[in-house]
């Protein structure tokens, strides 16, 4: 059930990941530059409440230094790299073990 889990959330962050570079590529076309969306723009472009409220409880609830230097530095990289690591992650997480036959077979 907890494989099934994370084999999930790989495919939202993996379809997330595919969302976000088309729009990045789009963007691209448009500018005739490359453009790479860092994940804080889209997030605040999305909803900018919870990621203040995420800042306060990181900086509240964790300890403050982790927001600043390694936050902010994740939330600085293009979100389609950082959802495509996340998608790795849990389907590395959640795949299932190679199956192992208890007898040895003969090829011929």
């Amino acid at each position: 059930m907890i494989g099934f889990l994370f084999r999930l959330l790989s495919v939202f962050s993996l379809a997330t990941a595919v969302v976000m570079a088309v729009i990045d590529a789009t963007r691209s076309i448009a500018a005739d530059s490359w453009v790479m969306t860092p994940l804080v723009e889209s997030w605040r472009a999305l909803s900018p409440d919870t990621l203040a409220a995420a800042e306060e409880f990181t900086r509240d609830a964790m300890l403050p230094e982790l927001w600043d230097p390694v936050a902010v530095t994740v939330l600085s990289a293009p979100g389609f790299a950082i959802f495509a690591v996340l998608a790795l992650l849990f389907y590395a997480i959640g795949r299932r073990p190679e199956r192992r036959d208890r007898f040895a077979t003969v090829r011929t």
